[in-house]
Parts: C-alpha cells; sequence; structure tokens
C-alpha cells in the first residue's frame, strides 16, 4: 500500500478509535462505598437502575469506618453513603468527599432482634428491661463494634441512655458490622441482638422484640456524597437516582424512612459535632 494511502489509513481507524472512547467512559461502572445496613435496597436499585439506563453501578458493603478509611488511603470510589454523620464529617474534615454534594438521604430505627423460633416475646425497652435474663446464663448479646460501626455506636447510646449498659457490657459478642450481627442471630448463635429496622425487615429468621425509643440515641441518619477524586460522568446520575421515585419505592419497602428532598438543611442539622 502506497504510504499515503496507509497513512490515510491509520487515520481512518484512529478517528473511529477516538469516536469511541466517551462511549466506553460512559460505560465505566459507578463504583459505590456503602454502609453494610443499605445491601438489600441497594442491590435492587442498582439492578433497576441498570434496567432503565444500562449502566452499572458496583457497591462494596461495609462499617462506615473501615469504608471512610479506605477512601482515605485512595481506594477508587465515586459515592461514599454513611450510617451516621460521624463517618461523613471524617471525610468532609479530610477533603475525601465534595462537601456541596453532602446530603442525608435515609432514616431507621433502632431494634432488639432474637431468632424467630425464640420463645423470647415482644417487651418495652426501658430502664426495666432484663437483658441478662432475656440472654440466660451464657448467652450474649450481638452488637457492631461502637468505634466503627455506627448501628454499634448507636447501640451503646441506646443501652446507656436506659442505664441497660453497664448490665450488659461484660456479655457483649461484637461484629464488623450489622449484617454479621442480624446473621449471628438468625443462625442462632447469639440469642439477641440489636440491628436496625431495615435489618430486621430483610431478615426471616430474626423476629423484633422490641424498638429503641428515638430519644435514647443519636438520630439515625445516612449522608451521601460524590468522592472528591470522582471523575466518573455517570456519579451524580446515580447519585440523583437515589432520589428517584423509584429508588424511594425501594427504600420504604426496605423500612428506611426516605427523608425529605430538602435534606442539605439536615445535613446541617446533623452535621459535624
Amino acid at each position: 500500500m502506497p504510504l499515503k494511502n496507509l497513512t490515510l489509513a491509520v487515520l481512518v481507524v484512529g478517528m473511529a478509535f477516538a469516536a469511541e472512547l466517551p462511549a466506553c467512559a460512559q460505560t465505566k461502572s459507578v463504583t459505590l462505598f456503602a454502609a453494610a445496613s443499605l445491601k438489600t435496597a441497594f442491590d435492587d436499585i442498582a439492578a433497576e437502575w441498570q434496567k432503565e439506563t444500562g449502566k452499572s453501578a458496583r457497591i462494596s458493603y461495609a462499617a462506615s469506618g473501615p469504608l471512610a478509611k479506605q477512601i482515605e488511603a485512595g481506594a477508587p470510589a465515586d459515592i461514599f453513603i454513611s450510617a451516621d454523620a460521624r463517618w461523613m464529617d471524617y471525610a468532609v474534615e479530610r477533603r475525601l468527599i465534595k462537601p456541596e454534594t453532602r446530603r442525608n438521604l435515609l432514616g431507621n430505627a433502632l431494634v432488639l432482634v432474637a431468632p424467630s423460633d425464640s420463645e423470647a416475646q415482644p417487651l418495652e425497652l426501658n430502664a426495666q428491661t432484663d437483658l441478662p435474663a432475656l440472654l440466660g446464663p451464657d448467652g450474649r448479646l450481638a452488637m457492631s463494634q461502637p468505634k466503627s460501626v455506627p448501628a454499634g455506636a448507636y447501640a451503646e447510646q441506646a443501652l446507656t441512655s436506659l442505664r441497660l449498659w453497664e448490665k450488659v457490657k461484660d456479655r457483649i459478642a461484637q461484629t464488623e458490622n450489622v449484617r454479621a450481627t442480624l446473621l449471628f442471630v438468625a443462625r442462632g448463635e447469639a440469642p439477641l441482638g440489636i440491628v436496625y429496622r431495615s435489618d430486621a425487615h430483610a431478615e426471616p429468621k430474626v423476629k423484633v422484640l422490641g424498638t429503641f425509643a428515638e430519644s435514647s440515641h443519636a438520630p439515625i441518619v445516612y449522608p451521601l456524597a460524590i468522592v472528591a477524586t470522582s471523575v466518573n460522568p455517570d456519579a451524580k446520575a446515580f447519585y440523583d437516582y437515589l432520589a428517584s421515585p423509584a429508588a424511594s419505592a425501594i427504600f420504604k419497602r426496605e423500612s428506611f424512612d426516605v427523608l425529605p428532598s430538602d435534606a442539605r438543611k439536615a445535613a446541617l442539622l446533623y452535621g459535624p459535632r
């Protein structure tokens, strides 16, 4: 082939390849780092989003603290969803997120659960609740680690507020995240556990014995934000989709409270402290 024609052919191929680049970039999955308690809802939302748009979302679930620290260490993520304000504050203070995108998405409740075949009956959770008796002589109360897992922090706050912590603090089985706590109880490895209402809803092998009063712990909120290093053009699209009617319907079905659309004001209310 003459040199002139060969050069022209290379240019044509190069132009065609360049034309494909934007499309390839747009097909890159959106990567989310999300609190473990969101798994059931987010798996369904990601599937629905893919059905509607043809685009995919990859979701890494874990406790909020380890996720925030992974982002700090440089792990690639586009969106971060925490199960409390504390770990989103951590991300803000270290400039790990785009602060203008921070908003509170969801609310939840804290519940005491037992295996579904347990003889334990529903009760009111207060200072008179005899948790040691419910645990039996050797049973342990399953709950997440308070220092790194929001569900554990809420649980410790609630038990302390109700003056129950001192009675059970030496009988705690700590887990790495709230879904691990749920599994512990569902398998019958612990007679009682403290999880979110949405977790109990997702697992038929547990039953709710009681709900902790909202006043016994900090407000349970799920803030989300786009990660500062994200350059994925679909990150904002999925971020917006999480507030869509389709996503809200799934959240409500899974027993989350969908917060008002003016959630940025809520983020100020529950902001750094």
